[in-house]
């Protein structure tokens, strides 16, 4: 899509690009294709990458390039499925379950090779003069819970939103 400034675009015609740009985002996500994710983005120095869950701040280029460093070595089969999306314009959100094998040391936890499933939130936060393009997503997720998982440890059990019928 050639960009445009989003006041000439409507409400509803916005939503359907921010769909559209999260939709293939999380995609690329899920065939570890971070190069792709990483276009997904403004390539200036006001976008970033916040993990909510670690106190994490991720700015400009450089910053999302390292999370998505981080994510691939960590979570190498990463596989995100959406079960549920809400969008204004601007802003997306989407509620997922999110797994994969946890390969390489996070948050001090040394690589287990185990399985992991986690819910989480991702807030697709969109640029007003490339509409097209994140200028941010900020995720929240149960670190402890998470952390635990990894460890192989007892962790509160999972929502469930897949099998309650997630959209």
């Amino acid at each position: 899509m050639t960009t445009q400034s989003t006041r000439s675009l409507t409400d509803a015609e916005r939503i359907e690009i921010q769909r559209r740009v999260v939709a293939e985002h999380i995609a690329g996500e899920n065939t570890a294709d971070y190069e792709f994710v990483r276009s997904t983005f403004v390539q200036k120095d006001r976008s970033f990458f916040d993990s909510a869950a670690g106190g994490l701040h991720f700015d400009g280029t450089g910053g999302v390039a390292d999370w998505y460093d981080i994510l691939g070595s960590v979570l190498p089969d990463l596989h995100i499925d959406v079960t549920h999306s809400y969008d204004v314009p601007g802003c997306s959100l989407r509620e997922m379950t999110a797994s994969g094998t946890h390969s390489a040391e996070f948050a001090g936890i040394p690589a287990s090779g185990r399985h992991v499933v986690w819910e989480a939130i991702a807030l697709y936060i969109f640029d007003d003069e490339e509409p097209d393009k994140l200028v941010g997503e900020r995720a929240y997720w149960d670190n402890d819970a998470l952390m635990k998982r990894m460890r192989g440890e007892e962790a509160p059990p999972l929502l469930g939103l897949r099998e309650r019928g997630g959209r």
